[in-house]
């Protein structure tokens, strides 16, 4: 079992930046791909980036080049780094643990999902 807690979430003006934390606990999660999603008001959820175990990384076509995807495997931690904020980032963000050794952007190949967290970015 993995348990996800995000965390660093909040009301920001456009153009700011923001870090998402996304700490793990439970089994480790060297051996699974690390997400991150968002959802805003009345829209599905869809994918923002994920790191893979293979430390591969993907980026959805609104935020590549403004946000930055990591992961600490000593600390079981994930980040998203978000800089030059829009307001249309405006969602909630869920960080996510895929299946173990797969590597996707489909919701089904995520097992695991944190409660989420609210980023507001104001204009």
């Amino acid at each position: 079992q993995v348990q996800l807690v995000e965390s660093g979430g909040g009301l920001v003006q456009a153009g700011d930046s923001l870090t998402l934390s996304c700490a793990a606990s439970g089994r480790i999660l060297s051996t699974r791909t690390m997400g991150w999603f968002r959802q805003a008001p009345g829209k599905e959820r869809e994918i923002v980036a994920y790191v893979a175990w293979n430390s591969s990384t993907y980026y959805a076509d609104s935020v590549r080049g403004r946000l930055t995807i990591s992961r600490d495997n000593v600390k079981n931690t994930v980040y998203l780094r978000m800089n030059s904020l829009k307001p249309e980032d405006t969602a909630v963000y869920y960080c996510a643990a895929a299946q173990q050794w797969r590597i996707g952007v489909r919701r089904d190949e995520y097992a695991y999902w944190g409660q989420g967290i609210q980023v507001t970015v104001s204009s």
